[in-house]
């Protein structure tokens, strides 16, 4: 029987020092070249068995391994790259969650932890940045355990309330936790391991927990099979020829294989033309005849079709049936899609489902999906959408771009939200349909009565009567033709005709616009020349519908709304009580 790597995904928010952690493994500086200290894209390392013993700093006749080492894939902090996704599950078997022991859970953070939980992905935790804890000092024991019990004893009080925070908080998600040398059963407790990348205290412990999880629980699943099966991460073209980044998890390749990659319509068949590994312990690759699963590798293939970041590919042995049967299962799998909803694009497969996972635990309908850039279909798809429900008029993309032509068919009904974190867009997302829903309610209230009031511009009376036509200024509210107005005395004056701004008749007019209102059977001079405010007449009915509903009104419309009834008292004091 023949094992191959285990496949170890390191994931987290951003900034909690994956990468840094991943440095100390495999003694690189890589995040100090990454821009901004931060990983900009997705990338994996193999890190041979050979190097296990030194880094755990043990004597290579003391540790037994029968894992061929471990393949590590670094992410950027967003859910997306923690969702690489294989048939029947995670592509890792494996996680690292890193949590700044100082930040504790952070967005990003409680998204990994769903998708993983999604997934049934297998992880344990590394409590990085321990030497940022005030008063800590490095390597006071032979152990972690004892690192941590021969600190200060103000040390290790703060130490503690951080803990048992974090340990409080993986329990509202549904974990139970402790610290790695206090559990004995890893079926039924994550464990946490208190390290620094700094610092390298914890690191070798981390290895170990690995290399143990690996062998006691890992070892069936890690059995070769017979046929070759990878994903795609990255694909770059190279005057007309693909060449493609990938993971291979399972069975062998070799050059000269033919492929079958995924697509949403028919399958790509394509000869592998060179096959690239990546070194260990590198980011360097070597040409090579074949590989054996798990590994990072470039290959370069003959098909020109567009291919898709995060579709899967497997070995072609003329089993066409077979294979579309497997993919079309996986693909309806991820992408699930609703009768009615908003459209949501990303940038890859996996980003994809990450997207649509965390949507969908939002209580967030989606009707059409689709990989890459927002273009011109989706803008129209989202303009049909206003006609069915406006809080469904809306785009979402994740780490893509918004195409020319689809700028050009924008719509200011239609609402286009993206960023390359996922928390971002749920959250704006759900901002978003609060303020629309809460727009969509007041409107509904409005066509019902309209609550305004008028300051009269007496220095601009244009006609005195039949109509009457003069200035005033919006002081709250909204007017509009066939809008009935009464004074401060309660009596009725008339219907608003006619509303003209800089001599165009125009549909409405809101707070803090002068125009010119016209009202018939009305003689301003008779009428109006001692009055300074006119007021929208509003029923009772109406009153107690906006006095039961004035969440929906802000707070200069309730102050008028206040006011009317205090007009309306003055003939009879139980109005709209």
């Amino acid at each position: 029987m023949t094992i191959r790597q285990p496949i170890i995904t390191i994931a987290g928010h951003v900034d909690h020092g994956k990468t840094s952690i991943l440095d100390c493994i495999r003694g690189s500086s890589i995040a100090k070249k990454e821009s901004g200290g931060i990983t900009q894209k997705i990338s994996f390392i193999s890190f041979p068995k050979e190097k296990i013993p030194e880094v755990c700093g043990v004597d290579k006749s003391k540790i037994k391994l029968e894992i061929p080492g471990f393949l590590f894939i670094d992410t950027p902090g967003h859910a997306a790259f923690t969702n690489l996704r294989k048939r029947g599950g995670s592509l890792a078997d494996l996680a690292i969650l890193v949590i700044d022991i100082n930040e504790g859970i952070k967005p990003q953070t409680a998204e990994v932890i769903s998708i993983l939980k999604s997934n049934k992905t297998p992880f344990i935790i590394a409590l990085n940045k321990i030497d940022n804890i005030s008063g800590w000092q490095k390597n006071l024991g032979k152990t972690s355990k004892q690192n941590i019990e021969t600190q200060s004893q103000y040390v290790k009080q703060t130490f503690d309330e951080k803990l048992f925070t974090l340990i409080g908080a993986l329990n509202s998600q549904g974990f139970e936790a402790d610290l790695f040398y206090n559990i004995k059963d890893f079926t039924k407790k994550i464990g946490l391991i208190p390290c620094s990348a700094k610092t390298h205290e914890g690191i070798s412990d981390l290895v170990l927990m690995l290399c143990g999880m690996s062998q006691k629980f890992l070892k069936q699943k890690l059995e070769l099979g017979e046929t070759a099966k990878g994903i795609i991460l990255e694909i770059k073209k190279e005057k007309a020829i693909n060449q493609i980044q990938a993971i291979i998890y399972d069975g062998q390749l070799k050059v000269g294989d033919k492929i079958a990659i995924a697509t949403f319509k028919e399958l790509i068949i394509t000869k592998i033309k060179a096959i690239h590994e990546v070194l260990p312990l590198s980011n360097k690759f070597k040409s090579v005849e074949s590989v054996n699963a798990a590994s990072g590798i470039r290959i370069q293939i003959t098909a020109k079709q567009e291919i898709l970041p995060g579709m899967p590919f497997m070995l072609f042995k003329n089993n066409v049936d077979k294979i579309k049967s497997e993919f079309k299962k996986e693909l309806s799998e991820i992408i699930k899609t609703d009768a009615q909803g908003i459209i949501a694009k990303a940038d890859s497969l996996g980003s994809l489902e990450a997207l649509l996972f965390l949507l969908k635990q939002s209580n967030i309908k989606v009707v059409k999906t689709g990989i890459g850039n927002i273009n011109k279909s989706d803008i129209i798809s989202a303009k049909t959408n206003l006609k069915i429900n406006q809080l469904d008029a809306v785009v979402v993309g994740f780490n893509v771009e918004i195409d020319e032509d689809a700028k050009e068919i924008l719509d200011p009904n239609i609402k286009i939200l993206t960023d390359d974190v996922i928390y971002k867009i749920i959250e704006n997302l759900e901002e978003f349909r609060q303020e629309k829903q809460k727009q969509i309610e007041k409107e509904k209230l409005m066509s019902l009565a309209t609550i305004c009031k008028l300051e009269i511009l007496h220095n601009f009376v244009f006609r005195n009567s039949n109509p009457a036509i003069f200035g005033v200024r919006v002081i709250g509210g909204k007017i509009t033709p066939n809008t009935l107005l009464i004074n401060e005395s309660a009596e009725n004056i008339a219907k608003i005709k006619n509303i003209q701004s800089e001599n165009k008749s125009v549909e409405q007019a809101i707070t803090s616009m002068e125009v010119a209102i016209s009202l018939p059977g009305t003689n301003f001079e008779r009428q109006l020349e001692e009055t300074k405010y006119l007021y929208s007449k509003i029923s009772e009915s109406q009153f107690r519908n906006f006095k039961e509903n004035k969440s929906l009104l802000s707070s200069e419309e309730i102050s008028i709304l206040q006011e009317i009834a205090q007009i309306m008292r003055q003939k009879n004091p139980t109005w709209g009580v």
